[in-house]
């Protein structure tokens, strides 16, 4: 590996600088939930997967090639398989407060579920309803379990400009249609992902990955879909 420094030890990627001024994120086997039930929205650490890290990485090059086609920006460079490692231009995640804490992740919603579902269900007539690329953000907190925030508060605080926050919002649903469209093709449905956006060189793009790790997926008979099931339909 071609790294000075381990700079960042997440849950899911391990990041290290490199001379050139580039990222490598290198992808664990560690997998969330709670309970001892595996759940990518989780924020604890419950064990291993094999061969999980390089199964994320392997969506993620599909992904981020598919948004390169389309004209859609990200931090991507390079990946590297066999060594379950990914390049990228350094970002600056949107949201990250002068003390360094925060960022963001912007969750797309195709239908009701999960949390969504729980906080709005008496207001729901139909659990099927169609929330047309809903976009929600949250802010990276372990602590207080990732709190959502609305758009005035993010630009109170000065958190993001109104210009990237509507930008940011824009790439989401842009990449939520793209992953949706890819897994219809696979007989499967989206039901929600998450992705993070971050500032290289001023430009706002897609960073950190897209997979399994980060959306729920069903089949055609309503089954949510375990990360190894949707990495096969996908990319097998």
């Amino acid at each position: 590996m071609n790294t000075s420094e381990k700079i960042y030890s997440g849950k899911t990627k391990d990041l290290y600088a490199q001379s050139n001024g580039n990222i490598l994120l290198v992808f664990k086997d560690d997998v969330t939930g709670d309970n001892g039930i595996i759940d990518p929205g989780a924020n604890t650490v419950i064990g291993k997967v094999e061969g999980k890290g390089r199964k994320s990485l392997a969506m993620t090059d599909y992904f981020f090639k598919r948004l390169h086609a389309a004209n859609i920006p990200t931090h991507f460079v390079n990946a590297d398989l066999e060594k379950g490692t990914m390049e990228v231009r350094h970002a600056e995640p949107l949201g990250k407060s002068i003390s360094g804490a925060g960022g963001l992740e912007f969750v797309c919603r195709t239908r009701p579920w999960g949390s969504f579902l729980r906080r709005y269900q008496q207001y729901i007539p139909d659990v099927d309803a169609n929330l047309d690329y809903l976009v929600e953000i949250t802010v990276k907190d372990d602590e207080r379990g990732d709190p959502l925030i609305n758009d005035d508060t993010l630009v109170a605080l000065g958190l993001v400009s109104p210009a990237h926050l509507e930008h940011a919002k824009e790439l989401t649903r842009r990449v939520c249609r793209i992953v949706e469209a890819d897994l219809r093709e696979k007989g499967l449905t989206l039901v929600d992902m998450k992705i993070e956006i971050g500032l290289v060189d001023g430009e706002v793009v897609v960073i950190d990955e897209v997979s399994a790790d980060a959306m729920r997926v069903m089949d055609e008979n309503g089954k949510v879909l375990d990360h190894g099931t949707v990495y096969e339909s996908l990319i097998r």
